[in-house]
This record gives C-alpha cells, structure tokens and sequence, in this order.
C-alpha cells in the first residue's frame, strides 16, 4: 500500500482499505461511497547540478532550449496523467497545478502543487508532477553534465517528498 488510499489521513478509522483482495490480488480501491472534498498536495525534490550548469539554466543558454518552461509543462502532463503510470490510482479532476522551480549554486528545487475536488487525494500526482520536472531537468542538462567518461558524476536527483497534504469539506 503506497497509494493515496493506504491507511493514512484519508482513510476513515474503520475502514479496510487495501490494494489486494482477500486472495492476495491486485485490486482499485473503492472511493464511490467517500464524500467529496477540496484536497491539495505538495510535493518538492532537487536535481544536484554543476555550478555553471545551474547558471546556463538561469541564463537560458542551454543548447536544447528553455530548461525550465519545458520542464515545467513535462511536470503537468505528468501531473495530468498519473492514473496511467501509478498502477491501482484514481483518475482524478485536476483543478490547479503550480510549478515553481528555484535555482541554487549548485541545485535546482522543483515544488509542485496540486489541487482538486473528489473523493481521493492527490499526492501522488505532485509526485509525479516532482520526479518528472526533476527528470526533465536533467534530460536538458545532460551534454552540460556529462564527464569526459559519458557519466554523470556531480548530477542526482534527490529529496523528493510530499511536504503539504490537506484536505477540507466542500
């Protein structure tokens, strides 16, 4: 159970809700008889980047385009299509995604928000949304990143994690 519907905040206290049957298969959760409500997620992770790397980004000098808008439109698709990649998660209404990126001496942090209104939350999409961004970052990056080996020796991807979940009743 990893998904929005493990037995975390959106779970009522008496409820068994599970990813596997009684037989031990893979099932959906069934959310149809949970109220709907307003739900937002945040979630934030840092691609770890060359110091002149980070400055060719801020400076949009990086051979393959704009680093950032393109990661940001790859965070919300990402966002957008969730239910596709997460095996057992909801399709959900997306009511709002924020991407917001800040670049450091030698680091970019991606923090990406998500909104919407139904039955489960939406962690996981501002995960997606998170990893994602992070990845495309790198995509742009990498001929700037690259060793004279082909490795990417000073470039990670890390600390990705939900730092904001809430929930209120419409």
């Amino acid at each position: 159970m990893s998904d929005r519907e493990s037995n975390g905040a959106d779970a009522e206290p008496s409820a068994d809700l599970t990813h596997t049957d009684e037989s031990g298969e893979a099932q959906m959760v069934d959310v149809g008889d949970k109220p709907d409500t307003a739900r937002r997620a945040v979630a934030r992770g840092t691609i770890r980047l060359r110091p002149e790397t980070v400055d060719a980004v801020r400076e949009n000098s990086i051979d393959k385009g704009d680093v950032l808008a393109t990661a940001r439109v790859g965070a919300i698709q990402a966002v957008k299509h969730t239910w596709e990649t997460i095996p057992m998660c909801h399709q959900i209404p997306i009511t709002n995604v924020d991407v917001d990126f800040s670049p450091g001496e030698d680091a970019v942090e991606l923090t990406v928000a998500v909104e919407t209104t139904g039955k489960t939350g939406c962690e996981m999409e501002a995960l997606e949304g998170t990893t994602t961004g992070l990845n495309v970052v790198w995509d742009m990056v990498k001929s700037a990143e690259k060793d004279a080996d082909g490795d990417y020796p000073e470039t990670g991807i890390e600390s990705v994690e939900v730092v904001e979940k809430t929930k209120r009743p419409l």
